[in-house]
């Protein structure tokens, strides 16, 4: 990645989810920690139109440390900016396969019905009159994040494609 590439992160703990949400400054390029997913969905849903930037996070600047560092710790993945927020109720899920060769994305309804393509949800939603007017089958994205392979550790055996 080029310096001064504005992007967002997912850090990638050993159990194939994420468990760290992160955004880089636009102006200082260091990384800043998000608390929640639903934080960094915000941050993701108009990033391009309103870039992430250190005084956006309470207490902080660019002049303070990077709260993580990019490096071979933990496996990174990058999503494409201005997905559309997740809807209220619902939970976007990510999961790296075994072999790293990709994440797998689906969402969790309210009423626990695991929902894994744009077709399940319109499905779903064509069956759940409760939503018909507040959520749209263009407010789920099964966009995948790119999973950085120089993070991913050596040991593994990738996957030939």
């Amino acid at each position: 990645m080029e310096k001064g590439q504005q992007s967002k992160r997912h850090l990638v703990n050993t159990s194939n989810f994420i468990d760290i949400w992160s955004v880089q400054c636009g102006e200082c390029f260091k990384w800043r920690v998000i608390p929640t997913q639903e934080e960094f969905e915000e941050i993701r849903s108009t990033f391009a139109e309103d870039p992430f930037v250190c005084s956006k996070k309470p207490g902080i600047s660019c002049d303070d440390p990077a709260d993580i560092e990019y490096d071979d710790s933990r496996i990174w993945v990058i999503d494409k900016p201005n997905l559309p927020k997740t809807p209220a109720g619902f939970r976007r899920k990510l999961v790296m396969r075994k072999d790293f060769s990709k994440m797998d994305c689906y969402y969790d309804s309210p009423n626990g019905k695991r929902l894994r393509s744009l077709a399940e949800v319109a499905r779903f939603l064509d069956k759940s009159p409760e939503y018909e007017e507040d959520i749209l089958v263009s407010d789920f994205s099964f966009t995948l994040p790119k999973i950085m392979e120089d993070t991913i550790p050596p040991d593994v055996a990738k996957k030939v494609i």
